[in-house]
């Protein structure tokens, strides 16, 4: 799904409180508790949101992530814009890590353009979309293949990753929680994905807004780690000054113009030097 902005601000005003009405989201959003109703179907069929009778509330679950198919056709649009405002900046001639996705997918698809990059991975579909472009080598890790969405894990992709040291590296991420931690689900997962942004000189964060206050058990890292966000709309309180004070880059890939088929960033510099 596209989730449309009523339906992401509902998200957010759930998120904020943990659980609302469907008589609050009516008065908070201005619409018949009929539309809120159909808005709340579509978000808890896409796994962001718990229906209940007379209301919503957040997912309980911090152990288990929403099925690869889904998170795949989820802010698909989102993730292709982010994918492109990450690609305007990524040089040609240069070296990257993307660790497993739908996000790193979509910035994959959005460097089929680039010539002289060299990619190293534990993402078998991220490999499946580069390997076919002659200005582009694909290293993929060894380890555990996960059938669910082709992701490679475990100890053995993780040292195989310490073998580099790369340019960039262009990480996904579950849920970014308001203390400023980076979570995600799996442990050997998560594991591979340390090693990545250790291997960096810089680290860019692809996230779309649903992203922001979405809750998982195993901690990646801190945004202090992070030198670039990429989002699709402005994060919500209180990650403005979460990311001033990590002195993260934050980059807004703002919504195509009628007449214009490129995807305009805003961006929002953070004091990192």
């Amino acid at each position: 799904m596209t989730s449309n902005p009523r339906q992401l601000r509902l998200l957010s005003l759930v998120r904020a409180s943990g659980s609302c009405t469907l008589e609050q989201l009516s008065d908070a959003l201005g619409v018949s508790v009929q539309t809120i109703r159909r808005d709340v179907k579509r978000l808890a069929e896409a796994g962001l949101l718990l229906r209940f009778h007379g209301g919503a509330r957040l997912p309980g679950s911090t152990i288990e992530n929403i099925a690869y198919q889904q998170r795949a056709s989820l802010q698909a649009d989102a993730k292709r814009r982010i994918g492109e405002a990450i690609a305007q900046r990524v040089p040609d001639h240069c070296s990257l890590l993307l660790n497993i996705g739908t996000s790193t997918e979509a910035v994959a698809q959005a460097l089929t353009r680039h010539t002289g990059l060299r990619v190293i991975t534990n993402n078998m579909n991220v490999a499946y979309i580069l390997s076919g472009q002659p200005g582009c080598e694909v290293i993929l890790a060894g380890g555990s293949v996960r059938a669910r969405d082709h992701g490679i894990v475990g100890e053995a992709a993780a040292e195989f990753m310490r073998q580099f040291r790369v340019d960039i590296a262009v990480i996904g991420i579950s849920g970014i929680e308001a203390d400023g931690t980076l979570r995600d689900f799996d442990f050997q997962e998560v594991k591979v994905s340390q090693t990545i942004i250790a291997q960096a000189r810089e680290v860019w964060l692809a996230a779309d807004f649903t992203k922001f206050n979405r809750p998982a058990m195993i901690q990646v890292g801190r945004l202090e780690q992070i030198d670039r966000l990429f989002t699709d709309r402005p994060p919500p309180p209180p990650f403005p000054g979460l990311l001033n004070q990590a002195r993260v880059d934050c980059i807004v890939a703002n919504p195509p113009a009628a007449d214009d088929t490129s995807a305009p960033t805003t961006d929002f510099q953070g004091s990192r030097a």
